[in-house]
């Protein structure tokens, strides 16, 4: 069996992301939980890096859920559900908080945690192919605050609801009926799709972009000072960037801007 790990490469302005456990579907152990915090803050620290795509190994699956083998071992008693919490709560927050867009390109399954590292991003692309569900209501697992909200900020309270009572999978089309997707297309369209999206976000002002993610996400979690601070930062170091600069003047020239990030 080959070892269950998180890859990350960066071409041109994308970083890829890939979740890698074939044997069980891409399903997440904890050391691959604690690769996602790793690599993130390696994406936050390149500034080459405009935005990021999260991917499945293969065709199969985004990723089936944690992996359930680990349970006894990880998550048998509270000290060790503790650990194993932490280290989801962190890879959720270093998704959550990236500060360039995320992409999450779904192909097949996309199951409990999967959907969870899912609804951390931006955007949800999926393939007509992939089949989202949250079957705690079957393994007997609790959700915390947390994670429940995001599902609610995607979909709304009565979907959320539906998707946790009935424990079922729900289809791409259903997904994007309640707004979990952004996108469907077909599943061997998918990667040149998400590839043509990364690129036009990346040649997109980074700077403003870093503003309107800022706002959303302060729309979100509640317009306090301190969001509302930062927002109003971001968007006065896009007035006094180069790059404003040079979106007037390409405008004016008819010709695509060339944007820099400063």
């Amino acid at each position: 069996m080959a070892e269950p790990r998180v890859t990350a490469r960066v071409e041109d302005h994308t970083g890829w992301l890939t979740f890698s456990n074939p044997d069980r579907l891409n399903a997440l152990t904890f050391e691959m939980w604690q690769q996602i915090s790793e690599h993130f803050a390696a994406f936050a620290a390149d500034d080459a890096v405009r935005v990021v795509v999260l991917r499945g190994d293969g065709d199969k699956a985004f990723i089936s859920g944690a992996d359930i083998s680990q349970f006894e071992s990880r998550r048998g008693t509270k000290d060790a559900r503790d650990v194993y919490n932490q280290a989801t709560y962190a890879a959720s927050e270093a998704i959550q908080n990236c500060p360039v867009p995320t992409i999450a390109m779904i192909n097949g399954y996309c199951i409990g945690g999967g959907l969870g590292v899912a609804l951390g991003c931006d955007l949800r692309i999926a393939a007509s192919n992939a089949r989202f569900a949250i079957p705690a209501a079957k393994l007997g697992l609790g959700y915390d605050f947390t994670g429940v909200k995001r599902l609610v900020d995607v979909v709304g309270p009565s979907f959320a609801k539906e998707i946790f009572y009935t424990a079922r999978q729900f289809d791409a089309e259903e997904a994007r009926a309640m707004g979990l997707v952004n996108r469907v297309v077909e599943a061997d369209a998918l990667e040149g799709y998400v590839r043509d999206y990364a690129e036009t976000i990346a040649h997109n002002a980074p700077l403003t972009i870093k503003a309107a993610k800022l706002a959303v996400n302060a729309a979100i979690a509640g317009t306090e000072p301190a969001n509302l601070g930062q927002v109003r930062d971001a968007v006065q170091a896009c007035f006094e960037s180069e790059d404003y600069k040079e979106g007037r003047r390409a405008f004016t020239e008819k010709r695509k801007p060339k944007f820099r990030g400063a």
